[in-house]
């Protein structure tokens, strides 16, 4: 969906009337209009250039299309796992354990960030920690996380959290501790305390970078939870991919993982939305 120029500028500058944008301004957004239409088109046409090659490729045979599958089979896959019903159950269990995993790495990232900002000796004792676990392979600590849990959801749901919690909690950390002081000894001037600190200037001031660090979280998330799905579930997408490799139904393992694929997009696109909205409250303040 395209938008007139007056809007785009509006969407930054709701205050700014039809009779204030001058000429030029109308004929930059004009352009930048156009050059939003063709990128989007452009887009589209390699991607359905890219699936119509590997069609092609297949119908050829210079494809193996019992390895790589095609675009009709994995069509004619989704088809029938959507006649029997298969699809849409794992789906909503992928569905539902990222959702959960996600919601739990937010809020914990936000309440470490905070210990780690209100103590700052807490956090010289437990950044090297930090530093360690962020830059562990995940992977690694799933099969513990199997033995430990048993092969269960709370066996996904931590493995996707230990993904995303920590690089989460570094960022969220970092963008409090380069808060403006200016701000902060106002704030102490006028007699609040950390509470007012917190709620008036640091969250307010970290909006951009929690969305961006949800934005990146999701997707850690989604890929937690199908490391956590190969080994620890008789249900989800990550248990259709294992399931199709070890029968070589590989049409059922590239089905799912364009299910993926579009799940993650769906994602993304959500955040962006709310990215979108609270610059535009912030900005019509």
């Amino acid at each position: 969906m395209t938008r007139s120029p007056l809007k785009l500028l509006r969407r930054s500058s709701p205050s700014l009337s039809q009779a204030s944008l001058s000429q030029a301004q109308q004929a930059y957004l004009a352009k930048e209009l156009r050059s939003r239409r063709q990128t989007l088109f452009l887009q589209r046409m390699l991607f359905l250039l890219l699936l119509a090659l590997w069609e092609l490729g297949v119908l050829c045979g210079v494809i193996d299309g019992f390895i790589f599958s095609s675009p009709s089979r994995v069509l004619l896959c989704f088809a029938s796992m959507a006649g029997n019903g298969s699809v849409f159950l794992h789906t909503g269990v992928t569905l539902f354990e990222t959702l959960l995993s996600f919601l739990i790495t937010t809020l914990l990232s936000l309440m470490l960030a905070v210990l780690l900002w209100s103590s700052p000796r807490i956090a010289q004792v437990l950044e090297p920690y930090l530093v360690l676990l962020n830059s562990l392979p995940k992977s690694a600590l799933a099969p513990l996380l199997i033995v430990w849990l048993g092969a269960s959801l709370k066996a996904v749901v931590v493995s996707a959290v230990s993904v995303a919690l920590f690089s989460s909690v570094m960022a969220l950390y970092t963008s409090f501790v380069s808060t403006d002081p200016e701000l902060i000894r106002l704030i102490r001037s006028l007699g609040g305390g950390r509470k007012e600190i917190l709620l008036k200037i640091l969250l307010p001031s970290s909006v951009s970078v929690i969305i961006s660090t949800m934005k990146v979280s999701i997707g850690l998330c989604l890929v937690g939870v199908i490391i956590g799905e190969f080994l620890a579930a008789d249900s989800g997408l990550g248990y259709l991919i294992i399931y199709g490799q070890q029968t070589f139904f590989m049409d059922q393992v590239v089905t799912s993982i364009a299910i993926l694929c579009l799940i993650s997009s769906l994602f993304y696109r959500g955040i962006s939305l709310l990215e979108r909205k609270t610059a535009r409250r912030g900005g019509s303040r």
